[in-house]
């Protein structure tokens, strides 16, 4: 059975399927042919396919969908292959659950932590024990007073996650509830994904006892989670991370299945993914899973166990460390596409979780508050939760999960194909994959193809520098890792000379010449740490005053294509005899072709030049 889905029956892929469809083709193509400065007729007989845009797996994103994209309807909710969502009666009222992570070291306050989230819109706890929080000996007390059924308990214990699961069995069996198999509770046991991500967790031989332990319990016990946030924060795609997840999952099958039939064996896994800012991924990745898991029960014949829980996490690496509060917006179009995804558990990481405790002089509790009323506006006010798989039906939607599905299916495959995931992690076949896709988004962040607000676009160069302890902290999974430590060195420097590094811009020209560039120019130079200094419209005579006065040993010319043709040689002249030992010109080498090269500039910014590089080396012109 093929994981893609067939075209609709009848349906037309033509364009006459759409009546308005050629009308709407031409005006894209007179629009393009306007802009690129060439005849309609070169653009060929589809030139809305220009204005495609692509995913890291490789997807095509179109700017239109119509009925010729159309698929067949899925399924209602609860019924395989469960893209519509594992529970046919899921409370529109409810929604999904809220979860937040606890991580107090002591049971007193990860106590109160559980009840004041509790008592203000959690419905879903996920304790941290041993190194991730309270010790074994003291979950009891930090669980005193749960009402297990009403709120679902998922633990973060790593290696010690059989004697924590022993722990919270021992409250449970003291707790009295008319309907055990109500209380659901999450072992969080998962060495496969682990081991690629490095960290300490149980052993195969250990998770399976503890899985087959699990599946005798009264109470609905999952003891394995696939996480696949982990492949995530390396790296890796939507569909890379759901391939190697479900990967993952074959492999624990495979293990359980010595111990326990493949039903029972499937009722002991849940997944985790991550959740991020780009909404309809987010959406289409959620359903997308939900096929695949279902696909794999299906061809080992248990369908109907083939929805497991998903538990979403907002994306450790899209958060940022600058101007930090942009991740309370990131966090919001992550929840929100988690939840109208379908996603049964979502997590929301407070938008400081990339910073020290108390780095901006907000407590933890608000932090926290914030995280948590970001999902309960989702939910409460916005009604997010009040219908199930609202995004069925959209052609982008519907089209987006299915070639997602598909490409994750063929990177299962072929981890698959390498041995199996074991196999494939040993190889380095799963980590070489997801750091070619890495390497693709580092690059595109640098060369600013890739927005980072607030880091690499629209920096905030007044905010305050942060702590050494903060740019001390580790490079972490963040996307805009290489831009931030741009600003830590533009901090450090600060604090030992007074000022930032600076560099003069000079513009040439008009303001309405010269404003696109000026622009462009103070943007880039700032999310390297560079403050710019910008004297306003200059004449030729007073370019070298202007750079005297500043003292910047960096000047950037900035104007159009046609004024440098007359005023950039001797504008770059002047800033010499001043003595500025760095001149820059906003824009391509090509504008200045001819020009001797004596007063040539130093350099060129362009709009997609390597930003990283040419930051890192302007600051250590300066010293930084």
């Amino acid at each position: 059975m093929p994981i893609a889905a067939e075209p609709a029956a009848g349906a037309d892929p033509s364009s006459s399927a759409v009546p308005e469809y050629p009308a709407w083709r031409k005006g894209v193509a007179g629009v393009l042919a306007k802009t690129r400065k060439v005849d309609a007729a070169e653009l060929g007989a589809e030139p809305e396919k220009l204005l495609n845009q692509s995913t890291y797996d490789g997807l095509s994103i179109a700017p239109l969908y119509t009925r010729r994209d159309e698929l067949p309807e899925q399924p209602l909710p609860g019924a395989y292959p469960f893209v519509r969502g594992g529970d046919a009666g899921r409370d529109v009222h409810r929604g999904w659950f809220v979860s937040a992570r606890i991580g107090a070291a002591d049971a007193a306050t990860a106590k109160r932590e559980i009840t004041v989230g509790l008592e203000n819109g959690l419905s879903a706890v996920e304790l941290g024990i041993g190194a991730y929080g309270v010790p074994v000996d003291r979950v009891g007390a930090a669980l005193d007073g749960l009402l297990f059924e009403l709120a679902p308990l998922a633990l973060r214990a790593g290696t010690e996650a059989a004697a924590a699961a022993a722990a919270v069995y021992e409250v449970i069996d003291r707790y009295s509830a008319p309907d055990r198999a109500a209380i659901r509770i999450s072992l969080g046991a998962g060495p496969l994904t682990s081991a690629f991500a490095g960290t300490g967790d149980l052993g195969l031989a250990e998770t399976t006892a503890l899985a087959v332990a699990a599946g005798q319990r009264p109470e609905t016990v999952r003891a394995i989670t696939v996480d696949g946030t982990v492949f995530h924060d390396a790296g890796a795609s939507d569909a890379q991370e759901l391939g190697a997840a479900v990967a993952a999952g074959l492999e624990y099958l495979r293990v359980l299945s010595g111990e326990i039939s493949v039903p029972e064996a499937l009722r002991q896994l849940e997944f985790r993914f991550a959740a991020t800012d780009d909404q309809f991924a987010t959406l289409a990745k959620f359903r997308a899973a939900r096929r695949l898991w279902a696909r794999v029960a299906h061809a080992l014949g248990a369908p109907s166990e083939g929805a497991a829980p998903q538990h979403a996490v907002t994306s450790a690496a899209m958060m940022s460390r600058r101007d930090p509060w942009v991740n309370l917006l990131r966090t919001t179009l992550a929840a929100f596409g988690a939840g109208v995804g379908g996603a049964d558990t979502v997590t929301v990481l407070p938008f400081d979780s990339a910073l020290p405790a108390g780095e901006l002089g907000v407590s933890a509790s608000f932090s926290e508050r914030m995280a948590r009323n970001t999902q309960l506006l989702l939910r409460e006010e916005s009604h997010l939760g009040h219908v199930q798989d609202p995004g069925a039906g959209s052609w982008y939607v519907e089209r987006f999960t299915d070639d997602l599905a598909t490409a994750a299916w063929e990177f299962m495959q072929e981890i698959e194909a390498a041995g199996g995931y074991r196999a494939a992690l040993d190889s380095g076949l799963v980590s070489t994959r997801i750091g070619e896709t890495k390497t693709r988004r580092d690059s595109d962040i640098a060369h600013r193809r890739a927005a980072v607000t607030g880091v690499n676009e629209f920096p905030n160069l007044a905010e305050a520098p942060l702590s050494e302890a903060a740019r001390t902290a580790g490079p972490g999974p963040r996307y805009g890792a290489p831009f931030e430590a741009l600003r830590d060195r533009s901090d450090a420097y600060l604090a030992a000379h007074g000022a930032r590094p600076q560099a003069l811009l000079v513009p040439l020209g008009t303001v309405a010449e010269h404003n696109v560039r000026v622009t462009f120019i103070a943007n880039l130079l700032a999310s390297g740490g560079i403050e710019s200094i910008n004297p306003g419209p200059l004449a030729e005579g007073d370019i070298a005053t202007a750079a005297k006065e500043s003292g910047a040993s960096i000047a950037v010319l900035c104007g159009t294509d046609a004024r440098y043709g007359t005023d950039a040689a001797g504008a770059v002249e002047q800033l010499r005899s001043a003595g500025v030992a760095t001149v820059l010109l906003a824009g391509p080498e090509k504008v200045l072709a001819g020009i001797e090269e004596a007063r040539r500039p130093d350099g060129f910014l362009a709009a997609r030049i390597d930003a990283v590089a040419a930051l890192t080396a302007l600051l250590e012109k300066v010293g930084a």
